[in-house]
């Protein structure tokens, strides 16, 4: 399991550069700079801000300078935000994201594991059918469409909850709700799914010819291979949830890295867009090395040499 766990995370880190440079390709091949606006600067001052920037030196130069410092962790400071370093930023965001990703995984978790376990356990029953036509809803309706919608009833229709800003509990609970919705459906029928077909295995009827109680069948065995499913789809998920925080964080108007990684594309802010790219990808990947040691825990059959 270590040298299985060591080896994935020596991957990491060229796994992180090759993103990294897709990244930085594609900046380069989009039209426009960062310091184009409405107004043509005289070519002196854009020559000057191109030496300032090293915009000057060959692509090879500035490619290489760019790896070099993504390896040492350092990417430099923003090109609009004057002043402020790319990993302060990170920091300083980082906090919304997080608090709302995961109060969203948590809460998808809860009602998902619950829905998807009580539909399996009775199947074809009016809650069978009502929760995974419900699931079914929550996958066919994007988050995008789900935050205006819960904001109209909600804050604009009702006023029971604030539309937008972040403040305290009651901000969070409709873009935590809109970001969790998707995830609630998925983990329900991926639970269903899996319980179903745990408990016709035969291990599960050895556990019941032994005796033991359905209580226990459910707790000690049925559960835990039955959320094998679940521990696949949760590294996807995790990475889904950073990127949805995009949407939701425009949305609800949230100071997340969601909201300022929009707002460095639209600044063409290349070191700003690079360091949260390489930030989440290395986090993206950290979720999934995390998932596959899981499984070892789980399934006995399951053995990493």
């Amino acid at each position: 399991m270590l040298s299985f766990a060591l080896r994935r995370l020596l991957i990491i880190i060229p796994m992180a550069l090759l993103v990294v440079s897709v990244t930085w390709v594609l900046i380069r091949l989009a039209p426009g700079n960062f310091y184009e606006g409405e107004k043509t600067l005289p070519p002196a001052i854009e020559e000057n801000i191109r030496k300032k920037y090293g915009l000057d030196k060959p692509w090879y130069q500035q490619y290489f300078l760019m790896l070099s410092n993504v390896v040492r962790g350092d990417f430099g400071d923003s090109l609009k935000y004057q002043g402020e370093t790319v990993n302060d930023i990170i920091k300083r965001h980082l906090p919304y994201s997080a608090t709302i990703g995961a109060l969203a995984y948590l809460v998808a978790l809860i009602v998902g594991l619950s829905a998807g376990i009580i539909a399996a356990l009775r199947q074809n029953s009016s809650f069978d059918y009502g929760s995974m036509a419900t699931a079914m809803l929550g996958l066919s309706v994007p988050n995008f469409v789900l935050g205006p919608i819960f904001v109209l009833v909600f804050a604009l229709g009702l006023y029971w909850l604030p539309p937008a800003r972040w403040g305290g509990i009651s901000n969070l609970i409709l873009p935590v709700l809109t970001l969790a919705a998707i995830y609630m459906a998925y983990l329900a029928r991926l639970t269903r799914a899996g319980m179903l077909e745990v408990m016709r295995s035969d291990y599960i009827r050895t556990a019941r010819a032994k005796g033991l109680s359905e209580t226990d069948v459910l707790l000690k065995h049925g559960i835990r291979g039955g959320i094998i499913p679940v521990v696949s789809f949760t590294g996807p998920a995790l990475a889904g949830l950073l990127a949805g925080t995009v949407v939701v964080e425009r949305v609800f108007a949230i100071p997340g890295l969601g909201n300022i990684f929009i707002q460095a594309v639209l600044n063409r802010d290349e070191p700003l867009i690079l360091g949260i790219v390489a930030f989440l990808s290395i986090l993206i990947m950290i979720f999934n090395l995390i998932v596959d040691i899981s499984y070892g825990y789980l399934d006995p059959r399951i053995r990493y040499e």
